[in-house]
């Protein structure tokens, strides 16, 4: 009996050290990428229109934690954003959200960056409930894109991962999404 119930006080906390959640959707404290491990720095919340629908939770892994968003972003080190979507949204939507948001802060270089947004934008494809999107940044390589545990391919260059990653972190879409992702309540 005492085994039973310290087993279950074990997973209990265990439970909670490994995961945390936000809209229902959990997301590892921490997850491995190639040799090394990434540590969840912040959960945060798309919210669209004036009536503040959900859209995505979205995950950020880096290998230090920080609530630092300039730091993350001038850093060449590997990080994942992850973007677990919590109602259906159309291709058309979701390109322009991102279109949208290259745009609002890749600024100077964005002409640099517009055939590696147009090759972004063609993997998209409708997102259902419960559907992810999974950016991985490894310096030197790119970003590596899967839509829905379907690898899209890896788009190269710091310059667009950093433009990539300042959609949430830069200029966002909507405030609460940099505060999570910068360790703060999610949504």
């Amino acid at each position: 009996m005492k085994k039973t119930l310290l087993s279950l006080s074990l997973s209990m906390v265990l439970g909670v050290a490994c995961a945390k959640e936000c809209k229902g959707v959990d997301f590892p404290e921490q997850i491995h990428l190639d040799s090394s491990s990434l540590v969840l720095n912040g959960l945060g919340l798309r919210l669209a229109t004036m009536f503040k629908v959900s859209v995505y939770v979205a995950a950020l892994y880096v290998p230090k934690p920080t609530s630092d968003a300039t730091a993350i972003l001038g850093t060449d080190t590997a990080k994942q954003m992850v973007l677990h979507f919590v109602r259906n949204v159309g291709v058309d939507d979701l390109r322009n959200g991102w279109t949208e948001g290259f745009q609002k802060n890749a600024k100077g270089t964005l002409p640099a960056l517009k055939d590696r947004i147009a090759t972004f934008n063609s993997w998209m494809g409708d997102m259902k409930t419960g559907q992810r999107v999974t950016l991985t940044y490894r310096p030197g390589a790119g970003v590596e894109v899967n839509v829905n545990h379907a690898a899209k391919g890896t788009i190269t260059g710091d310059d667009f991962a950093k433009a990539l990653f300042a959609i949430w972190l830069g200029d966002p879409p909507n405030p609460e999404i940099k505060t999570g992702l910068m360790g703060g309540a999610c949504g």
